[in-house]
């Protein structure tokens, strides 16, 4: 649910607050907005996340009318507020979505959808793809699950253009050079790991090599093949997504690592929205 933004321009400090329903009751909601509005607060976005706990998405002119919020509200039996940050890119999910997605507990880069949730890991793929400046981003999944549909199409929400640097895509792609033009940092560069490293091309070796220090986006395919043959590592990565069938399915690469897999095996564009 969303509320006016254009309202109070001058309110462009933005926070995420999520609260917890102790007592739900009618009409408790409605008392907590007009407080906020009374503090000089405006709600930009609002949802429920989790049971009984809703994430809203603040706006303020002064970070000290937010502490006031929040020391009131010690005061009210009703809720208890659980987190108020600078919203994440998991916050902003999480309150258009009406859940949060899921996050390994041991690795906190590391965040595991299901087929059934492309829509949802189009959009975490479009926030990201909308930040500035590096960010390497890992990709794990089955033959045919949707992650090179899933990686265009956020590409394509964040109005962002993309080039395969290697791909499978119709016919096996090894790129080992660029057209000036394409040195744009506001490119996606994608990288299929289990081409790359299987590739004897040395030219498209230093090419990789050289867009991986280049400041935009990179998505690698396979990541843990790329870094069986390329030097690197996955803490270089900042996101690694797992892209799976079911929550159970086991993500394997025998096959990937044979020199002879078939192109077209992971492409079945918007099947899965």
């Amino acid at each position: 649910m969303k509320e006016g933004s254009d309202l109070h321009p001058e309110r462009n400090i933005e926070q995420y607050l999520e609260y917890e329903n102790l007592v739900s009751r009618p009409g408790l909601l409605g008392d907590i907005s007009s407080l906020l509005g009374n503090l000089g607060i405006s709600i930009n976005t609002i949802n429920g996340v989790e049971k009984s706990r809703r994430g809203l998405i603040l706006r303020t002119d002064n970070i000290n009318k937010l502490r006031r919020f929040i020391y009131i509200s010690q005061y009210v039996d009703d809720i208890n507020i659980m987190k108020v940050r600078t919203p994440q890119v998991r916050d902003r999910l999480a309150v258009r979505h009406g859940r949060f997605i899921k996050r390994d507990e041991g690795d906190k880069k590391v965040f595991r959808f299901t087929r059934n949730e492309i829509g949802i890991l189009v959009d975490f793929l479009a926030e990201i793809f909308s930040e500035k400046g590096h960010r390497l981003i890992g990709v794990r999944g089955m033959p045919r699950v949707g992650k090179t549909e899933s990686i265009v199409a956020g590409s394509v929400t964040a109005k962002k253009k993309w080039l395969f640097l290697s791909s499978t895509l119709i016919k096996q792609t090894l790129r080992t050079s660029l057209l000036k033009g394409e040195y744009d940092e506001k490119n996606v560069f994608i990288i299929d790991g289990a081409v790359t490293t299987n590739s004897t091309s040395q030219a498209h070796k230093e090419l990789i090599r050289e867009i991986m220090t280049f400041p935009a986006i990179k998505v690698v395919e396979h990541p843990d093949l790329f870094i069986e043959g390329m030097h690197y590592t996955l803490n270089d990565f900042d996101y690694i997504i797992e892209l799976r069938e079911t929550e159970d399915q086991e993500i394997t690469y025998e096959k990937h690592k044979k020199k002879h897999w078939f192109q077209n095996e992971d492409m079945d564009f918007f099947g899965g929205f």
